[in-house]
């Protein structure tokens, strides 16, 4: 059997039951590796360490790749479709968790106002690379999710996104501010004096703007601004991290002014995109401000206080 049949009978299974599988590009990844005409024979223990190596430094994303394959294998041996499991037995230590950065207030401010000025990124009109790192920051979004957006999706009339092309295949209806309308309404006049323009952000050529030049523009953006970290994290602030920055500001903001953060935390889960509840959770506890403001909340409520 070609491995690419049983990776497309395994993902159009998952499919059937009517599941949103969320590591299904793992087992398409490696049919690629692999190559369309391999069979199931030729996958060897070499084969799927080469694969779950990469090229670069040990990730989580080695562990995310096993998942993925596990899931494959527990599949084609539960119908005979195989007799033994090419996979390592033994797994190298995870690398320590991921940590967003949480951009401050005053570093937001000088990104923003970097990013009206610059004349270097050539592939963006002028401007528009403000206006992304606003939209991304305000709305909460995803890199992929911005990139993904057509016109018909920027309901400027209503201030109202539409996000088709989430992580999850979920659809969700984001609202934005007035003000912020404002700045987008110049890409939509732009668009009108072009014919056959889809995507909403694009380059000067009329394509659909690249997640990998964005971030590239957004780390010398970064390092022009002076921005980086001195936790000791791996990683340098990213792009992405203005959504992460947007979700805690908006908790700290809901536990000063006194709000039932419990009680918005599933508006907020669903404003982002999340799946579950505790993928929205996780923000509780990032910052030591948000720690601080929801600890001050439970010793007022302990104490038989307000939330003032």
């Amino acid at each position: 059997m070609k491995l690419q049949s049983l990776i497309d009978q395994f993902i159009a299974y998952r499919q059937a039951l009517g599941e949103i599988w969320l590591n299904n590009c793992t087992p398409r990844a490696f049919g690629r590796f692999m190559g369309t005409e391999a069979s199931l024979e030729d996958v060897t223990p070499e084969s799927v360490r080469a694969f779950l190596a990469g090229k670069g430094a040990l990730t989580q994303t080695w562990h995310i790749k096993l998942s993925g394959l596990r899931s494959l294998y527990q599949y084609a041996l539960s119908r005979g479709l195989v007799d033994t499991v090419p996979l390592p037995l033994m797994s190298p230590v995870r690398p320590a968790a991921f940590e967003p950065y949480i951009y401050s207030q005053a570093e937001l401010m000088s990104l923003f106002k970097a990013a009206e000025t610059v004349a270097w990124a050539r592939t963006l009109y002028a401007g528009d690379l403000h206006r992304i790192l606003l939209l991304i920051y305000s709305a909460g979004l995803r890199v992929s999710e911005l990139i993904s957006l057509d016109r018909g999706d920027v309901g400027l009339n209503e201030c109202v996104l539409k996000v088709q092309q989430s992580k999850f295949g979920k659809t969700r209806l984001v609202p934005f501010s007035p003000q912020l309308r404002d700045k987008l309404s110049a890409v939509e006049a732009r668009h009108k004096a072009t014919e056959g323009i889809t995507p909403f952000f694009v380059t000067p050529g009329g394509n659909r703007i690249c997640t990998y030049t964005l971030q590239n523009y957004f780390r010398r953006l970064r390092n022009e601004c002076g921005i980086t970290r001195h936790d000791g994290a791996r990683y340098e602030p990213r792009i992405h991290d203005l959504r992460h920055s947007f979700a805690v500001h908006r908790l700290t903001s809901w536990y000063r002014n006194g709000d039932d953060v419990q009680l918005l935390l599933p508006h907020l889960s669903v404003y982002l995109g999340h799946v579950h509840l505790r993928a929205t959770q996780v923000y509780l506890s990032m910052t030591p401000e948000l720690l601080g403001e929801a600890s001050r909340r439970f010793e007022n409520y302990a104490l038989g206080g307000n939330n003032d």
